[in-house]
């Protein structure tokens, strides 16, 4: 499942004069590099999941996975599922300590990978990572008591971020597209909330977080009850379509 000279981009693009990303590419060591120069412990890792069928191949994966970084190709039967289930869904208006999760609304286009990393690292256990007096603990500290809207233009201001994105997407393996290019993969990132043990799928170009049910005490994000949710996804697209790709957050080998 991996897809390491896969880029990928947000569906729709964001209003005229916004900023915009060079494409983020779907490389475990890319994204890695991305989180620890913003301030991320090198105790945590980006890791390719090459199966979540077989026990064997998904044991590769450290455990416990913090976070699951789904990328995939958006195909007009996701863009009608997603217009579907946001239809009459008001946005997303959580702010402060007590939300289960923080969720970034995306107004960068080409930014969805960096949104996804972003989600992965804020969220569940993966947060007490973050070096304390970094760039990404102050950008998350400030980001916090703010309402999405308020979150969004931090982060398009936020010159630590825009540089380690920039240094990030120049270090693949792929050749670098053009920020203004339209890519037609995206990116989706589950996470588990230390409040409350749910499962959510945060997507920047969504209405809000989604709550997508209950896992164990000791479950991770690789536990069955969260692929369960991952393999619906898939089959729900295509009959499961194989150029989909998974990353876990977990400890790192070193």
């Amino acid at each position: 499942m991996s897809a390491s000279d896969n880029t990928a981009a947000t569906n729709p693009p964001p209003a005229k004069g916004r900023k915009a990303f060079i494409p983020l590419e779907c490389n475990p060591e890319v994204m890695t590099a991305l989180v620890q120069k913003l301030g991320v412990s090198t105790n945590l890792a980006f890791h390719d999941v090459y199966s979540i069928d077989e026990p064997e191949l998904l044991s590769f994966v450290p455990r416990p996975a913090y976070a699951l970084l789904l990328v995939f190709p958006v195909t007009e039967k996701y863009e009608k599922d997603k217009r579907a289930e946001e239809a009459n869904r008001s946005p997303y208006t959580g702010r402060g300590d007590g939300e289960d999760v923080i969720w970034f609304k995306q107004t960068i286009k080409n930014a969805c990978g960096m949104f996804g990393v972003l989600h992965g690292v804020c969220n569940g256990a993966a947060r007490s990572f973050i070096r304390p007096g970094s760039d990404l603990d102050n950008l998350l500290q400030e980001a916090i008591p703010l309402l999405p809207d308020a979150r969004a233009e931090l982060i398009e201001s936020s010159s630590a971020l825009e540089s380690a994105h920039q240094s990030a997407a120049n270090e693949g393996s792929s050749s670098v597209p053009d920020a203004e290019v339209d890519v037609d993969l995206h990116y989706i990132c589950f996470v588990k909330s230390t409040t409350n043990n749910h499962l959510y799928e945060l997507d920047g170009s969504r209405k809000g977080p989604y709550d997508r049910g209950d896992l164990g005490p000791d479950d991770d994000v690789l536990s069955e009850r969260a692929l369960n949710v991952i393999r619906a996804f898939i089959d729900r697209e295509e009959g499961g379509n194989l150029n989909f790709s998974l990353v876990a957050l977990a400890p790192s080998l070193d």
